[in-house]
């Protein structure tokens, strides 16, 4: 099956879970909004100045060296009186604009004195209506909606919340996900590397990556391989949760025994697509939860986990955006020799703008997922010349 038809496959396969849960909006980052944010108020609330300078009158400016007493001055927060023609006010950004003021002129235009009847300014400069003045609303209006149900917030979406007096927000539950990885080679870290054996360090990139998701994660460790161990397995990761992940078992060999486990307590809908590194990618259903299996080399789960697990745990979670953006950018190197498969290299952005491919495309060099800054995305059997532009899916959007 194809990248695209199976992403497809998954996302029309799940549907956002039950559950809404209301939180202060300093708490809520990376949470999926539940429903829509409508403003109450208008940002900015009132005209004010965008510069430190003088609020005046255009038209007592018009000479290009109008010279004008200080009638008052207006710091941020603060109301001033109405400006008297011929006058000028003294403002701060952020200062609202006092009643009979049009434009404001800022300070590096304006030569400043005292006199004994009191502070002068001499405006060196034209200004036209409206000149540095934020206009009431001007950036949302009161009624307007600020954010759609489904938005995931970052930080950016948190600060436009807060700028519209919205302290807490409906927000999507925790996607609750089971993990645990398979092979009697693994060994964690700490134990000390018997022959045949190697560190399971894709516990620990899953477990960040759930992480940085927002996932209630479970995580139920190394099983034995044995069927009868991953069935277990599989019946406890069903019970509480919404999806269930697992990292190596998913081919065909006799030691392989996600693929039959998964057939004999719930339903194996998908298998195996065409897409290198990262081929044997399971996709179930266990009891009522989603199951993805994932390849046991380092670096093919990490490629399938951004390219279709994620997705699906963002649709869990009711995220209006699920898979990873794609950006057109020119590649710096040579691939003379496509696979039959879609191919994701792991390449980094250099100086100059262009994409560096690393030299080691193995399955297994989970040190290219460090040096770079993402994938390049490659149909099946397109070489790549340098120059050509190419598809770039950012590790960013790991974290996005």
């Amino acid at each position: 099956m194809s990248v695209e038809a199976a992403l497809a496959h998954l996302l029309g396969a799940v549907a956002p879970v039950e559950g809404i849960e209301t939180l202060d909006t300093l708490c809520a980052l990376h949470r999926v909004l539940a429903q829509d944010q409508v403003s109450q108020i208008n940002v900015p609330p009132a005209d004010n100045t965008q510069m430190d300078g003088y609020a005046v009158q255009a038209a007592d400016c018009v000479s290009g060296a109008a010279r004008l007493p200080v009638a008052q001055r207006i710091a941020a927060g603060h109301v001033g009186a109405p400006l008297l023609e011929g006058s000028a006010a003294r403002i701060f950004t952020g200062g609202l604009i006092p009643l009979g003021a049009d434009a404001v002129v800022m300070q590096e235009q304006t030569l400043s004195e005292e006199t004994p009847e009191g502070p002068v300014v001499t405006i060196r400069h034209r200004p036209q209506p409206g000149e540095w003045i934020r206009r009431t609303g001007e950036d949302i209006r009161a009624g307007a909606t600020i954010l759609a149900a489904g938005a995931r917030l970052r930080s950016q979406e948190l600060g436009l919340l807060a700028s519209v007096g919205i302290a807490r927000l409906p927000v999507r539950r925790r996607v609750r996900v089971a993990i645990f990885f398979t092979g009697d080679e693994l060994a964690m870290p700490g134990e000390p590397l018997r022959p045949g054996a190697i560190y399971n360090s894709s516990r620990f990139t899953l477990n960040g990556l759930l992480a940085s998701l927002g996932c209630e994660t479970t995580d139920l460790g190394i099983v034995p391989d044995t069927l009868a161990a991953t069935r277990e397995t599989l019946r406890k990761a069903a019970l509480g949760h919404d999806c269930i992940i697992t990292s190596g078992g998913v081919s065909v060999g006799e030691e392989d025994h996600v693929k039959p486990a998964v057939e004999a307590e719930g339903k194996l809908e998908l298998w195996q697509i065409a897409i290198k590194p990262g081929k044997p990618l399971a996709f179930g259903r266990v009891g009522g939860a989603v199951f993805l299996g994932l390849p046991g080399n380092p670096v093919s789960s990490f490629v399938a986990f951004l390219l279709f697990v994620r997705p699906v745990l963002l649709r869990l979670q009711g995220a209006s955006q699920a898979g990873p953006r794609r950006y057109a950018m020119r590649a710096d190197f040579d691939w003379p020799r496509p696979d039959k498969r879609q191919e994701y290299l792991r390449v980094r952005v250099n100086e100059a703008g262009g994409l560096e491919l690393f030299p080691n495309q193995g399955s297994a060099v989970l040190t290219s997922t460090v040096w770079g800054d993402g994938l390049v995305e490659n149909p099946p059997g397109q070489s790549i010349a340098r120059g050509d532009m190419v598809r770039f899916i950012s590790f960013a959007e790991l974290d996005a």
